[in-house]
């Protein structure tokens, strides 16, 4: 009896600490559960900068706006007048956002041509060849396919406005400013901070003497924002490709400024078509990965449709395109200068698909096992009638 009651007793203390255990592990997971929501949501309302190929991109208070893609391109008529135009694709739930970007000089604003973006994909587009081979692979009968592989405080001086203009879906200004704190203001005004990661950024331009064009988004539909009304949701949003941007101004050298993407938290992807008299590349990778070259080639405007790449292209310029890789945006040390190449030479991508050699309807490869068996086949044949004919008796013969 005590012998059971003592059996007992510890059994029981086992279940209690192995309930103990189960509560333990409960709250844990609970816990984590917890903190990570709270984590999210954190994140959720952290003020969104982002950085794109030449300039930042900032949305009001809690709003969200990512730009998805961005083609530019950069023409150089040599003497000292430079244009580029831009054209973003973004993604969000933002009903209105602003876009800076800084410039040597004074720039020109006005809108672009979407379909010169399209132009010059069709232009610089890969070779495609095909390469025929004779033996199946993985995945040619007879063969099976392989598995799958799965604002900153303090006063400042006001920013000088030297232009402001409404441009389809654009509110744009064009600023000039002694101090970075001036930009920020005039984003203030028109419902948007600048983060003090911008604000530093821009300070290399500001020493320079640079300016700025001040881009406000408004998505089709909205109200018009020049006035500078705070962005509110519930409205259209930004989304899609926007229209494009034509800046023209003076520098004494052909620039790119990349910047400002040193704020970017993801990778940045730049794509630049350089219309010029030569072919160009960049002075330096400015903290990237190596600078390739995806098209090279005189374009003259016989051999263009009418449009706006042929127009740009005048009575011919070279055509260079370059991509370029930024693993890590915070090492990007500087602008991009455009540079003449050390030589002229054309080039162009080759994509090969491979494809398995037919003779018609029939793999090549069956052709060729079945050849030797056919003649191996007819040769039997062959030596089997002449067999036969030997053994046959001569006409007239002994019976």
């Amino acid at each position: 009896m005590g012998t059971r009651g003592r059996t007992g007793e510890r059994d029981g203390g086992e279940a209690r600490r192995a309930h103990g255990g189960r509560v333990r592990r409960r709250f844990a997971a609970a816990l984590t559960t917890v903190l990570l929501l709270v984590l999210v949501q954190a994140a959720a309302v952290v003020w969104p900068a982002y950085a794109c190929g030449c300039g930042a991109m900032v949305t009001a208070d809690g709003s969200d706006l990512g730009v998805t893609e961005e083609s530019s391109v950069v023409v150089w008529d040599g003497d000292g007048t430079q244009q580029i135009v831009m054209r973003l694709t973004v993604d969000g739930d933002a009903s209105a956002a602003a876009w800076v970007m800084p410039v040597p000089n004074r720039a020109e604003v006005t809108l672009a041509e979407p379909e010169l973006f399209t132009e010059l994909e069709r232009v610089t587009a890969a070779e495609q060849r095909v390469d025929r081979y004779l033996w199946p692979r993985p995945g040619d009968w007879p063969r099976a396919a392989p598995d799958a592989a799965g604002a900153p405080e303090g006063a400042a001086p006001p920013v000088a406005v030297v232009g402001r203009e409404r441009l389809g879906p654009f509110d744009v200004a064009r600023l000039t400013a002694e101090e970075p704190a001036a930009l920020a203001d005039w984003l203030a005004e028109n419902g948007f901070a600048l983060s003090d990661r911008l604000a530093a950024a821009v300070e290399p331009y500001v020493a320079e003497g640079w300016e700025y064009v001040a881009v406000r988004l408004v998505p089709a539909g909205a109200e018009d924002a020049a006035a500078g009304e705070d962005a509110e949701g519930g409205g259209p949003v930004l989304s899609g490709p926007l229209e494009p941007l034509r800046l023209t101004f003076a520098t004494e050298r052909p620039v790119y400024p990349m910047r400002l993407s040193r704020l970017a938290d993801t990778q940045q992807v730049l794509r630049l078509f350089v219309l010029a008299d030569h072919r160009t590349a960049t002075a330096g990778t400015i903290g990237g990965d190596p600078v390739d070259v995806v098209f090279a080639g005189r374009l003259t405007p016989d051999a263009l449709p009418e449009g706006p790449l042929r127009q740009l292209v005048g009575d011919g310029r070279f055509l260079t395109a370059l991509h370029q890789d930024f693993p890590d945006p915070g090492g990007i040390d500087g602008d991009h200068e455009l540079v003449r190449d050390g030589t002229d030479a054309a080039f162009r991508r080759v994509e090969v698909r491979e494809e398995l050699l037919t003779w018609g309807p029939v793999p090549a490869w069956q052709a060729v096992v079945a050849a030797p068996v056919a003649l191996t086949a007819a040769a039997v044949a062959a030596a089997l009638r002449m067999r036969r004919r030997a053994a046959r008796p001569e006409p007239g013969g002994a019976p």
